[in-house]
């Protein structure tokens, strides 16, 4: 309202009280933005440097180029005001909020934030008519963002589906937890799940530089000296958080602005303000190998104390864990294999726990994995027979395949001779025949050699009492 324009010839004097009353709800109507514009600058410098810092454009942005990088569905979308009900799906610090920031700032919809830790069924029904009558008076979309969305119960989440279903609301879910199992199917069924990932070291370190070089938000103006192990350190704790990475920063800032002279954080500052102590652990050099062979070596010479140790530190020292579980997968198949087959289903259920779970929950699947992976019994035929099998191919050693083991599906196959001779095993005894199946001049060679230990000493014993000794390594 900036004015009350209106006339009377009969009555001046109401006239005249007209004009001043306008004037002075315009007045008024002025103070009131120059208050809320002060007000806002004053927040704007007091509030927390990650909020200070938060993105405003897609340009800004760090991180999830598979998700929001160019030429993707969701940056089409959100640059062409398209976005359909959707739900982001990440750990804290991914960047969830920011994007929906990001969304509110470039659509021409009528945004409306709400926690669903803080807002009821009642407050989302409102917000539902209040879509519905802005969209049939004035053709506005509403988007309804909705932060930590899996913590609304079935009724609230129920209450939304209908407006969805019909596009009263756009819907933006934001979650921790796997919304296939903790938001409602039927509005899972009609929204696009992105999967946000926790931001790499690099990022996160962008992020960081990002605060110290900015003179508007950042924290540029107090001309900070921070030493590199004082920035790896932070980096490294934040376990891909960009949130936790600038408050630590702001606290070692505020630290380091104590007493007089130059204001320099270092290795002591970061661990004060972060409140935990650096490993000697480099992710890109020698202590990311040597820890990790130690991890490995542990649980090859089953040793569940020194296996869980090293698992733990490298887990405190900001070890991406699904490396550590990429390496547990190996090791199944290469130093426990047959003895225990059973290790590999356990290391790759593991691994799944990591992407499923996240951290800090998926220390406790590592640790079940690599204690079991420890105590387990060894063996690395496998590692030995594919390695002697590669190095016989790589010597040449590559002979036709013989005519009764080729594919005999296809018409004309019998013609050339394919499968003739071949025997089915399922059709004898036991289920098990003896043919020849090494290419011709091959049959004495031997590439595998029975471990000794768990499974398979009997899995090695049946096979040498049918194949019998000629073929025993």
């Amino acid at each position: 309202m900036t004015g009350v324009s209106c006339s009377c010839p009969h009555f001046p004097e109401v006239n005249h009280q007209i004009k001043t009353i306008s004037r002075l709800i315009a007045r008024r109507m002025l103070y009131v933005d120059l208050f809320d514009s002060v007000r806002e600058d004053i927040q704007r410098q007091d509030a927390p440097l990650a909020l200070r810092m938060r993105p405003r454009t897609l340009e800004e942005f760090v991180g999830q180029e598979e998700v929001v990088g160019e030429g993707t569905y969701l940056r089409r979308a959100i640059e062409e005001d398209q976005l359909q009900t959707a739900i982001f799906w990440g750990p804290p610090g991914s960047g969830k909020t920011t994007l929906a920031g990001i969304i509110a700032n470039l659509s021409q919809a009528h945004f409306q934030q709400i926690s669903a830790v803080t807002s009821g069924v009642a407050e989302v029904r409102r917000l539902i008519q209040d879509a519905d009558d802005r969209l049939a008076m004035h053709g506005t979309r509403t988007i309804l963002f909705i932060d930590e969305i899996h913590r609304f119960n079935k009724a609230q989440q129920d209450a939304l589906l209908p407006a969805v279903e019909q596009g009263t609301i756009v819907l933006i879910g934001a979650t921790t937890e796997n919304p296939y199992f903790e938001v409602n199917s039927a509005l899972v069924s009609r929204s696009k799940i992105f999967r946000l990932n926790p931001l790499s070291g690099e990022e996160v370190r962008a992020v960081v530089e990002k605060a110290l070089t900015d003179d508007q938000r950042g924290l540029a103006v107090l001309d900070l000296v921070i030493e590199p192990e004082a920035l790896e350190h932070i980096v490294g704790m934040a376990g891909g958080d960009a949130r936790v990475a600038l408050n630590t920063l702001e606290a070692a800032a505020l630290l380091a602005g104590e007493g007089s002279g130059e204001r320099r954080v270092t290795l002591k500052t970061a661990e004060e303000a972060a409140q935990r102590k650096a490993l000697l652990y480099d992710k890109w050099g020698d202590s990311h190998y040597d820890t990790i062979s130690a991890f490995i070596k542990s649980m090859r010479g089953s040793d569940p104390h020194a296996a869980v140790y090293w698992l733990a530190r490298m887990l405190y020292a900001g070890e991406d864990p699904r490396f550590i579980a990429r390496r547990m997968v190996i090791f199944a198949s290469e130093d426990i294999g047959l003895a225990d087959s059973r290790a590999l289903m356990v290391a790759d259920a593991a691994a799944q726990a990591v992407e499923f779970v996240g951290l800090p929950e998926c220390q406790l699947n590592l640790a079940h994995a690599a204690l079991y992976l420890a105590l387990a019994p060894k063996s690395n035929s496998a590692t030995r027979a594919m390695g002697a099998a590669a190095k016989e191919v790589e010597r040449g050693m590559t002979p036709p395949v013989p005519a009764h083991l080729r594919d005999s599906h296809y018409r004309g196959a019998e013609a050339l001779g394919h499968g003739t001779g071949y025997l089915y095993p399922h059709d004898y005894p036991g289920n098990y025949v003896v043919q020849r199946y090494l290419p011709e001049g091959m049959e004495k060679r031997g590439f595998y050699s029975p471990g000794g230990d768990g499974e398979e000493e009997g899995m090695a014993k049946r096979w040498q009492r049918r194949t019998g000794p000629e073929r025993e390594p």
